[in-house]
């Protein structure tokens, strides 16, 4: 008989975000898939077994007592926001923005970083997902956009950095430093030489320097490496083919009746 799947071991952000906003990052744990992909992977796109991922979708939303299914994107490195009123999912984009209580904002990763974002008042959020392509094209940049198009400033946001590789796991030739500092000249400093003529990247500084560039200072988190925590996250960077954890936001209307920190 097969062993019922542990519980999920689900990561609160620390922010203070208004009792309305719950956000959750998952970790491997509590699924149902094995090999390379155990045991929580919520990827549809990384060769495992399709039911296997759709029970721990569905575990997912059993444990977070979602109202409907998460809004899951098709991501592809770039900076498209789906607006979660208008878009039809799964959409391709790296970043989506909600206003309506039950609407899941969702990015998966296995190393590049989940940021997610909500306003003082608690009504508006988004998740994105953003390596260093997305940093450097203007994905961050972009939410944020998505978020203040009504008037709000960006003033009023603050954002959550989850579980990402570190810098001292995070090794990248001289073509990706080039192509951040083309566009941010002053983003040198995420970057160390190491003995291999090659560079460590700090992609949780260069996505503060962003953020604070379009006027949210207050960036949470970033303190979670992937790579350096093989029973706890996927990491792709570490072991190639492997699962993705999810990092998702909700508004929820019954959120006065939840435990703090929920």
């Amino acid at each position: 008989m097969a062993r019922a799947p542990a519980p999920l071991d689900l990561i609160r952000p620390d922010w203070p975000a208004p009792p309305a906003v719950r956000a959750f990052a998952t970790t491997r744990s509590g699924g149902c898939s094995e090999g390379t992909w155990a045991a929580l992977n919520l990827g549809t796109h990384v060769g495992d077994d399709p039911a296997a991922v759709q029970d721990n979708r569905r575990r997912l939303r059993q444990a977070l007592e979602l109202p409907a299914e998460p809004l899951w994107l098709q991501q592809v490195h770039g900076t498209a926001v789906a607006d979660a009123d208008a878009a039809a999912f799964p959409a391709t984009a790296d970043a989506i923005v909600a206003r309506r209580a039950g609407q899941a904002c969702v990015v998966m990763t296995a190393d590049c970083l989940p940021v997610l974002f909500c306003n003082d008042a608690g009504t508006r959020i988004a998740a994105a997902h953003a390596g260093w392509r997305g940093l450097a094209a203007g994905v961050l940049e972009a939410t944020v956009a998505a978020l203040v198009q009504d008037g709000a400033p960006a003033a009023t946001l603050m954002a959550w950095i989850g579980p990402a590789i570190s810098a001292p796991a995070y090794e990248v030739g001289a073509e990706v430093r080039a192509a951040i500092l083309a566009v941010d000249p002053a983003a040198d400093s995420a970057f160390t030489a190491n003995a291999r003529g090659r560079w460590q990247l700090d992609l949780v500084a260069i996505a503060r320097r962003r953020l604070a560039a379009v006027g949210v200072p207050r960036v949470y988190g970033g303190n979670l490496c992937t790579a350096s925590d093989p029973a706890r996250f996927f990491s792709h960077r570490r072991d190639g083919n492997c699962g993705r954890q999810a990092t998702l936001i909700c508004i929820d209307a019954a959120a006065d009746r939840r435990p703090a920190g929920g």
